[in-house]
């Protein structure tokens, strides 16, 4: 259910990453988007910790499989299939928008690997960006716009944001509270149910048994709320197979194989 890695070691989304600067960059504008038609196949999108609650409340918050799991936003239940989207990228009506996805194509990048400081890199493929006529510029002068702070701003928002998620990830791996996820679907007519598999999620079992010191640490953290939130989104699988349902898009049942 998780999404593999780009063969390109690049994040989802990005098919290239170069630095702003005021030389090569002078006349570069942005212009909005109404559309992401680069999320449209998209199934499950990063989520960070900062956004749990909200998030809750119109997605099933996941976890990646593997030994290094993430938080994930499922949009859908099948590779390939974003319920939230039309065929144009457009949103259906209201939903949460990840912060990994209004980032894009903008994201901060280390340009050596012998130096830690972090550049605001774009994505040249993307064509919300481009020496347009129209659209707002992001640089006067050699020098940041307003705009150009704002997303520089917001950038760096989520990498702290990101690094309270990988903090919080770590507290579940140490405390073993993460488990094998599984969810069966049964659709009238069906003999089978559909089951969903390759996802982890908070084993609440070991919650419910936890005491003591344990117990008052992921309070006093904050980590309780959020694992709440994580178990709360998740009776929404339902819901994301309903729509599903009613958007055609379905996996196929095989049929049985003939008895000989």
């Amino acid at each position: 259910m998780a999404s593999a890695p780009q063969a390109n070691n690049l994040p989802i989304f990005y098919n290239d990453l170069v630095p702003l600067n005021s030389n090569e960059h002078a006349k570069l504008r942005l212009k909005p988007a109404d559309a992401a038609p680069f999320l449209k196949d998209q199934h499950a999108v990063p989520l960070t910790v900062d956004e749990f609650v909200v998030a809750q409340r119109f997605v099933p918050i996941i976890f990646s499989a593997g030994d290094e799991p993430v938080p994930l936003a499922l949009m859908g239940l099948n590779e390939g299939i974003n319920t939230f989207l039309d065929e144009d990228g457009k949103l259906r009506g209201n939903a949460y928008v990840p912060a990994y996805v209004r980032r894009y194509p903008w994201m901060l990048a280390k340009l050596r690997p012998d130096n830690d400081e972090l550049s605001l890199c774009f994505d040249p493929t993307s064509d919300t960006l481009g020496e347009y006529e129209d659209g707002e510029a992001l640089l006067d002068d050699g020098k940041p716009t307003e705009l150009t702070q704002n997303i520089l701003k917001f950038c760096e928002d989520f990498e702290t944001a990101a690094h309270r998620t990988s903090q919080f990830m770590s507290e579940l791996k140490d405390m073993d509270l993460l488990m094998d996820g599984e969810v069966a679907i049964q659709v009238p007519g069906n003999e089978q149910p559909f089951v969903y598999r390759g996802f982890r999620m908070v084993n609440e079992e070991k919650l419910r048994d936890m005491r003591g010191d344990q117990l008052r640490k992921i309070n006093q953290s904050g980590m309780l709320p959020l694992i709440h939130a994580h178990l709360f989104s998740l009776q929404l699988m339902r819901d994301i197979f309903q729509q599903q349902v009613e958007q055609g898009k379905m996996p196929q049942v095989k049929a049985p194989e003939p008895v000989n």
